[in-house]
């Protein structure tokens, strides 16, 4: 689900990149709790319970398996 941008700069931005994948996995974690509470909890709620309870976590993860990539050699 990530957004293609026609802006050569964003495309290339790591923190662009850390927002998409970031807003990716708050979109994917709003699905599944409105799967959950059988009605749409809205984006406002999932980002707080996101927020709250797996992002730190998330990070985490995604540091260690981008520092694994660098260490492989890839970019």
């Amino acid at each position: 689900m990530a957004t293609k941008t026609s802006d050569p700069l964003l495309s290339k931005s790591s923190l662009y990149q850390e927002f998409l994948a970031e807003r990716e996995e708050i979109n994917m974690h709003k699905w599944l709790q409105s799967e959950r509470a059988g009605h749409d909890i809205g984006f406002e709620a999932a980002l707080v319970d996101w927020m709250l309870n797996h992002r730190s976590a998330w990070k985490k993860e995604r540091s260690r398996h981008k520092s694994a990539k660098l260490n492989r050699g890839g970019s």
